[in-house]
């Protein structure tokens, strides 16, 4: 099955990639690899902002961790020239967890991410990853991660 399939199978749709926030770019690929810059919790209604450990329970962490791979998508699907067919497998991810001192459930934050990614790509999906705190993320964003990739 596609990953376009499997994708609208789950009620999701790539948006258009995130244009970058500041002096960078949204992705790299030098051969087969693509390298995604930090993408940040951004869902429909719009930043999902939170602090885990104060004012944010862990689902609602995972489920902008969860946004922050469908970003990560996008930005994939445009590396690939829109054909997102063409993504071999998810590499690794580096999540970060905007969260207080003695927070110590980033884990299950970002397996938000990591549990979308399997469901969405099957085997594909499979990654290797760090989740780890952070004192603050930009805007006041709950998650922010970015991804390696292989595509063909």
């Amino acid at each position: 099955m596609s990953y376009t399939q499997r994708l609208a199978d789950l009620g999701v749709t790539l948006p258009d990639a995130p244009a970058p926030a500041a002096n960078y770019v949204p992705y790299v690929q030098v051969g087969s690899t693509v390298y995604v810059s930090g993408q940040i919790s951004n869902g429909p209604d719009g930043m999902i902002k939170g602090k885990l450990g104060d004012d944010m329970e862990v689902p609602a962490g995972a489920a902008a961790a969860k946004a922050c791979a469908i970003s990560l998508l996008a930005q994939v699907k445009a590396a690939c020239g829109g054909d997102i067919e063409r993504l071999v497998r998810v590499v690794k991810l580096t999540g970060f967890v905007n969260s207080t001192a003695d927070f110590e459930d980033q884990p299950a934050v970002i397996n938000g991410a990591s549990d979308f990614l399997v469901e969405a790509l099957g085997d594909a999906g499979r990654h290797s990853r760090s989740a780890v705190s952070a004192a603050s993320l930009p805007f006041g964003v709950a998650v922010e991660i970015e991804g390696i990739f292989e595509v063909k």
